[in-house]
């Protein structure tokens, strides 16, 4: 399984002299297995560029994750090439209780006045499907199992499985607890915390929300984003091989994630990086 950044940005996309090395397009990953049609996540202004690197390669079928629908996660899906080629196929999962619920999510964005393309406009080329936590589905080789996650409106955590490898994405998401309990304080989890503990076990690659540093979480409690001592805590419990710092906040210029990297680099008992535009991982067996 390869996982591969393209959007590692939070809230707005943040282009310019500042935001060269980490990226300032907003969520976007692509996981791939040999053979299988590629799972995007998030579309994000990152889906522009890796839909036409899709269309040149000719790919015939892709499937499309969403985690929620706040802009900097839905914002590049109308530039989304393979939407618009006739030798491709797409499927969308969309969070939603139903199927109409799930296009009127979608098409809520798409309808005319947002974007000049309209979600009907695409009927015959696009396959929507809606998406429930705790109900786990397959799309070719992948097993994929909806989590939910903590923030406002609602997100939809992933934990993916293929080739028996795992990799969970988890944005956007404030902690499962308050800052008095829990894993992050040495205490048990609490129960919301235990269920992502579960689903994470022993994962080979956890992407996870650390837009804010600690202290001014504790300012923005409310507002759905995680700091890294958090997601370090929840990945050490489950046993988690390596996680990704993501969600960058827009106000991180590159030097001060080189600084946040570094002080991550050497952490016991679990690899720590920085989500990078660009940049992948390869999960191999």
């Amino acid at each position: 399984m390869k996982v591969s950044f393209y959007g590692v940005r939070g809230s707005i996309p943040t282009p310019g002299t500042h935001t060269t090395v980490y990226g300032g397009n907003t969520s976007c990953l692509l996981i791939e297995v040999p053979g299988a049609a590629p799972l995007v996540l998030d579309c994000g202004t990152g889906v522009r560029a890796l839909g036409r690197e899709l269309l040149g390669r000719h790919t015939p079928a892709v499937e499309v994750l969403f985690t929620h629908f706040h802009l900097d996660h839905v914002f590049g899906f109308p530039f989304f090439g393979p939407l618009y080629s006739p030798s491709c196929s797409v499927g969308v999962g969309v969070p939603a209780l139903s199927q109409i619920e799930a296009e009127n999510r979608l098409g809520g964005y798409m309808n005319g006045t947002y974007h000049p393309v309209r979600l009907r406009d695409l009927r015959d080329r696009v396959r929507i499907d809606p998406i429930r936590p705790g109900r786990p589905f397959e799309r070719g080789p992948f097993t994929i199992e909806p989590l939910r996650l903590n923030h406002p409106g609602s997100s939809c955590g992933y934990r993916i499985e293929a080739g028996g490898k795992v990799m969970a994405f988890l944005t956007d998401t404030a902690p499962l607890a308050r800052p008095d309990e829990g894993l992050v304080v040495d205490r048990r989890p609490t129960g919301a915390e235990a269920k992502i503990v579960a689903a994470i076990t022993q994962a080979d690659l956890v992407v996870m929300d650390t837009m804010f540093g600690f202290e001014e979480y504790l300012e923005k409690m409310t507002w759905g984003h995680a700091y890294p001592e958090y997601a370090v805590a929840l990945c050490k419990a489950a046993g988690v091989k390596r996680l990704a710092l993501f969600h960058h906040s827009p106000d991180a210029s590159d030097s001060m994630l080189d600084e946040l990297a570094a002080r991550w680099a050497h952490c016991e008992g679990l690899e720590v990086f920085l989500a990078r535009e660009g940049g992948s991982v390869e999960l191999e067996g």
